[in-house]
């Protein structure tokens, strides 16, 4: 196909061959067993200009998630756009790990930073009896992050806020766990970036300053001394090579390193280990 060809010059054959997978089943409707079992049936002239749409996008290296409006997190379809990270495996893990720290319990979390909102709705889906709320900086991605949670049908408390900003954190409740996937980049990593990280998504929601790196974890332990319930815990993605501070930053909390599926630092667990502090 005219297509995979094209692809094969910009992206390696596996890589190319799963593209081409989600932009024919996008255009078609088709699964790969369809597309076998149709193979003689020829394009209409709309799939093709839609293809061709497609095709151009994706030779800017845009990627394939913004290209169609649609990611896969957690067994979910969600819409993507620019304004939001495209959904990683890592996270995935994440957010795992609080539906097994929290099964069977009528608890309330909070995802800070919730971007797509992949990681509130996917909790949320697995925990119906758990009140989840969900913060972001940015009202573009609360208005990706609603409608995810809408087609997903879930209900989870959306709200504009930067966790970096204390007087905002007065209206929100005590929770029982805090689960964010935060900008923890530095910037100086980012020409080790693929271009269609670095000229696509959301560098809001990717980096942070070389000068503090661990702004928002600080502020998520300030935060939970504050707001996280006796006997609460964190769940937090981190930068692999900054796990051990990271968990200084968290040294008033009972702290946990827990490796991803590919052995990296990746994920903070820390529980509280006396009850929150009280201004």
């Amino acid at each position: 196909m005219r297509l995979l060809f094209q692809l094969y010059e910009q992206y390696d054959d596996h890589e190319a061959a799963n593209i081409a997978d989600l932009v024919v089943e996008n255009v078609t409707g088709w699964k790969r067993i369809d597309r076998v079992i149709n193979k003689e049936v020829k394009f209409s002239s709309l799939m093709e200009d839609q293809l061709n749409k497609y095709l151009q996008e994706l030779s800017t290296h845009k990627p394939v998630q913004y290209v169609l409006h649609e990611a896969w997190f957690a067994g979910m379809k969600l819409y993507v756009n620019e304004h939001v990270l495209i959904p990683r495996p890592e996270t995935e893990e994440l957010a795992d790990m609080a539906v097994k720290e929290s099964l069977n319990k009528s608890i309330t979390i909070l995802d800070i930073g919730t971007g797509s909102g992949c990681i509130a709705i996917a909790i949320k889906r697995k925990l119906p009896k758990a009140d989840v709320y969900a913060i972001d900086v940015s009202e573009e991605a609360l208005k990706v992050a609603k409608k995810n949670a809408i087609e997903n049908n879930v209900m989870v408390n959306f709200f504009l806020s930067d966790i970096l900003d204390e007087t905002k954190w007065t209206s929100l409740p005590l929770f029982d766990l805090i689960v964010s996937n935060p900008p923890y980049i530095p910037i100086t990593e980012k020409y080790k970036m693929h271009d269609n990280v670095t000229k696509f998504e959301p560098h809001l929601a990717l980096f942070v300053s070389n000068e503090d790196p661990l702004i928002f974890y600080k502020a998520i332990a300030r935060f939970a001394k504050k707001k996280l319930s006796p006997n609460g815990k964190i769940l937090a993605e981190i930068h692999e090579d900054f796990a051990t501070q990271v968990a200084e930053v968290f040294n008033a909390f009972k702290t946990e390193i827990i490796k991803d599926m590919q052995g990296k630092d990746r994920i903070l667990k820390a529980v509280t280990a006396h009850p929150p502090y009280q201004p």
